[in-house]
C-alpha cells in the first residue's frame, strides 16, 4: 500500500506580488495513493496541473480546502512536513538544473543525509536510487553531475528522490527534452517504480506515455477537473482531446488510418461525467 492522500475541495489563488482574483485551482476534490500504479495528470499549459501537485507536499497551501494523508490534515499544527516530502517525492521539470554536489553520490546522498540516517543505511539508498535509475553506481557515483549527458543528468536528479525511499513519486514532465532512448529510459524507470509498489502520478503531454503507462487520467482545464478516468474513455472522446489541447496517441492515429472505429461503449463511457464538468465550468 502506498500513501493515501485526499484533496478535499481545493481552491487556490496567488496572493502578495503578482496576486490575482482567478483562481488556479477550482474546487479540486481528489484521492489518490492507496495502491501502486501510476495516474497521468494531462492538460494544457496553464491549467493548473503544477500548481496541483505542488499542494501534495505542502509546497502551496491552499486559499481553502484541505489535504490530508492517512485522514490528517497536514496543515494541522505541529504536522511534520519534512516526513511527508520523504514519503511523497516531488521531481519538478528539469530537475538536473538543481544539481549541486561534487559527486554523484553526493547529490543523490544529500536527502538521505538530511533525514538524518546512518552512514551504512545512505550508501546502500544511494546505490540501490542509482541501479533504479539504470546508472551503475561503480561508474557514476564519483563522478561530478555536471559532466554528464542532459538525460544523465535529470536520472541523477530522479535518484535523489528515489533514495528517501517515498512511497509516491509525482513527475512534472519527465520526458520534457529527451531523445528517443532518453524517453525509453524514463518509461523503464517509472515502469520499475510500479512493480516494486510505489504509487506514481505523471504530469505530462505524452499521450503515449499515458497510454502505455496509466491507470488512470485526470485532465485539467481552467484549474478543474474535466475528465477521471481509464485512459481508453478519454482517447475514445475527440472532444476532450480538443479541449485539453491533447494529441491523439500513435496507436490511435494508426487505429484511424486503418479505418477503424472505437466501440460505442467506450465513447459512452468516457463523454458523459466529463463533458458535463466542461459545460459547468
Amino acid at each position: 500500500m502506498s500513501v493515501d492522500l485526499q484533496l478535499q475541495d481545493i481552491c487556490f489563488r496567488y496572493t502578495g506580488i503578482g496576486a490575482s482574483d482567478r483562481m488556479i485551482l477550482d474546487h479540486i476534490t481528489l484521492n489518490l495513493g492507496g495502491a501502486p500504479g501510476c495516474t497521468a495528470i494531462v492538460g494544457p499549459s496553464g491549467s493548473g496541473k503544477t500548481t496541483l501537485i505542488q499542494h501534495f507536499t505542502g509546497l502551496l497551501r491552499p486559499s481553502s480546502g484541505t489535504v490530508r494523508v492517512e485522514g490528517e490534515d497536514i496543515w494541522a499544527r505541529g504536522y511534520d512536513h519534512t516526513l511527508l516530502r520523504r514519503r511523497i517525492g516531488l521531481v519538478f521539470q528539469f530537475p538536473e538544473g538543481q544539481l549541486f554536489e561534487e559527486s554523484v553520490a553526493r547529490d543523490v546522498a544529500f536527502g538521505p543525509l538530511n533525514l538524518g540516517w546512518s552512514e551504512e543505511r545512505i550508501d546502500a539508498a544511494v546505490e540501490k536510487a542509482l541501479r533504479q535509475v539504470r546508472l551503475d553506481p561503480v561508474r557514476f557515483r564519483d563522478r561530478s553531475p555536471f559532466n554528464l549527458s542532459e538525460g544523465e543528468k535529470r536520472r541523477v536528479a530522479i535518484a535523489g528522490v528515489l533514495a528517501m525511499e517515498p512511497e509516491m513519486v509525482v513527475l512534472d514532465e519527465p520526458t520534457a527534452g529527451l531523445d528517443p532512448r532518453g524517453l525509453r529510459s524514463v518509461e523503464e524507470l517509472i515502469e520499475g517504480l510500479i512493480d516494486q509498489g510505489t504509487a506514481v502520478v505523471l504530469i505530462t503531454h505524452n499521450m503515449d506515455f499515458v497510454n502505455d503507462l496509466a491507470r488512470r487520467v485526470l485532465l485539467m482545464i481552467s484549474g478543474r477537473i474535466a475528465y477521471d478516468g481509464p485512459p481508453a474513455a478519454l482517447f475514445a472522446e475527440p472532444t476532450l482531446l480538443q479541449a485539453g489541447s491533447l494529441e491523439e496517441p500513435l496507436f490511435l492515429r494508426e487505429r484511424a488510418a486503418r479505418g477503424a472505429h472505437w466501440p460505442a461503449h467506450f465513447r459512452q463511457a468516457g463523454s458523459l461525467r466529463a463533458l458535463l464538468r466542461i459545460v459547468r465550468k
